[in-house]
């Protein structure tokens, strides 16, 4: 790899046109990758009607709980980056290299302990945490336990991808997240429905599952195949990573360095506990709606709710691809001391990412009730979705804005501010929202007004903070 080109593009090159080349691979790859998780939603969509209901309703909330470990992993690999970066813009290759490996052994212990406790503790932190009741409680303590029991695999895939970000790659890691989704979709056809009724595009499955003994498993069957398409590209990234960029080789291995890994930690505990309270967030909403909305018999609301969740997962993962470009161009920037290219960066990748949001809102006010009776036909379903769907998806403009600029704060090395702004808003807006809609026992429609305001709070917020001058201000990484 020419890394001394990837520099110059970076440091000294076009902004608009260097975060449009390196930052919409990320966007579009990350919007892919949901699309793929979405075909996962329409096969179990597909499962019968006495599964089908039940089945969306689980994922929606253990789609939510398994990304917590994700996100308190995606922390280490986020503050990683940021050190990574910041030394690889300071031209030390070598040191970027040793934060590799010290922040791969981090995951891995991560990894460890999620592993127990999605094997030991799904059932209860589906009933007695979640509310979930009758056949989405028994759904979906199944599936979290494996996808939680298997997350050190995602946990991996992201660091390793999140490190070839900080070094200045973009396609690359793109290129092996929709590998996986691929396997993912080939295993699941196989594993969700067996050698048993499939919809008639995705019938050529049977004859492989009745080949290989395979059950059907239904929603089982597709944590199953994320778990194992996940392992599949592993290795082949590891040696790409050792090979390409020189990561993990014996000059670089050694025990852990505690110093290093200090830096990484102080980086990380704010990163994970901003993501993490957005993902907190969310599940009061899913709680709430659980408890208040839904009975045993009646899982309308929660359905509802799995569905757009999982369509908001575009809004967050196209974001999440433009605030990854912001983080390399800021850290790579900051590390060679141009804090004001620094700062234009984050206000590029920002804009950027509103003009997909826009198109994305659009798409989905437009097409909405195709788009879930593609999932769900049962109009009470529909309508719920279609509600939320009418008062959320612009305020993504604003979901956006927040995820594009809190990261490039965390790679400025500034995560304890993020935290902060985003403990603020759900402080402020969201949470006392909830309290008064369950106290006035005001209908379900208030609640997606609520989580429309604090997105929208979110850009508010983090563009007042952005007005400041002096934000990224001239001081190394140890001192912030």
């Amino acid at each position: 790899m020419d890394f001394d080109e990837t520099r110059r593009r970076t440091l000294q090159g076009s902004l608009a046109l260097g975060l449009l080349r390196f930052g919409s691979p990320l966007a579009l790859g990350m919007g892919l990758q949901v699309t793929f998780n979405l075909v996962d939603a329409y096969m179990v969509s597909r499962l019968g009607k006495t599964e089908a209901g039940a089945a969306l309703g689980a994922i929606g909330i253990c789609d939510q709980l398994a990304a917590i470990g994700s996100i308190i992993s995606f922390g280490v690999s986020t503050a990683a980056a940021t050190v990574t970066s910041h030394r690889f813009g300071a031209g030390d290759l070598l040191g970027a290299r040793r934060v590799a490996w010290q922040s791969t052994l981090l995951v891995l212990l991560l990894g460890l302990a999620f592993g127990i406790l999605g094997l030991f503790g799904a059932q209860w932190i589906m009933r007695d945490l979640m509310g979930a009741k009758g056949r989405v409680l028994e759904l979906g303590a199944e599936y979290l336990r494996v996808t939680v029991g298997g997350n050190i695999t995602i946990f991996l895939l992201l660091h390793w991808t999140t490190l070839q970000r900080a070094l200045g790659s973009s396609k690359t890691p793109v290129a092996f997240l929709l590998i996986s989704n691929v396997l993912n979709f080939l295993l699941a056809v196989v594993f969700v429905y067996g050698p048993g009724p499939a919809p008639e595009l995705l019938g050529w499955g049977q004859g492989i599952a009745s080949a290989l003994h395979v059950p059907r498993l239904g929603l089982l069957g597709a944590a199953w195949a994320t778990v194992l398409a996940r392992i599949a590209v592993l290795a082949p990234l590891f040696f790409i990573l050792f090979l390409r960029f020189g990561l993990f080789s014996a000059a670089t291995r050694g025990r852990f360095d505690r110093a290093l890994l200090s830096t990484v930690g102080r980086l990380a505990w704010p990163a994970s506990t901003q993501l993490v309270t957005r993902i907190f967030a969310m599940l009061l909403v899913q709680s709430l709606v659980a408890r208040a909305y839904t009975t045993a018999e009646d899982q309308s609301a929660t359905t509802a709710l799995g569905i757009v969740f999982r369509l908001e997962t575009m809004a967050l993962f196209i974001s999440l691809g433009w605030g990854s470009a912001a983080q390399t161009f800021v850290g790579q920037n900051l590390g060679a001391q141009q804090e004001q290219r620094a700062l234009r960066s984050c206000w590029i990748a920002a804009g950027y990412d509103v003009v997909m949001m826009l198109v994305l809102a659009a798409i989905y006010i437009g097409q909405g009730q195709a788009i879930i009776e593609f999932f769900d036909r049962d109009p009470t379903v529909v309508q719920l979705a279609l509600n939320y769907l009418h008062v959320v998806t612009f305020s993504y403009v604003g979901l956006g804005i927040g995820i594009v600029l809190g990261s490039a704060l965390q790679s400025a090395g500034l995560p304890r501010l993020a935290l902060g702004i985003d403990g603020v808003v759900l402080a402020c807006v969201l949470l006392p929202a909830l309290v008064l809609i369950s106290a006035l026992k005001l209908p379900v429609l208030s609640v997606w007004y609520a989580v429309a305001a604090s997105y929208c709070a979110f850009a508010v917020a983090y563009s007042l903070v952005y007005l400041k001058k002096g934000l990224f201000c001239n001081r190394s990484l140890a001192e912030r």
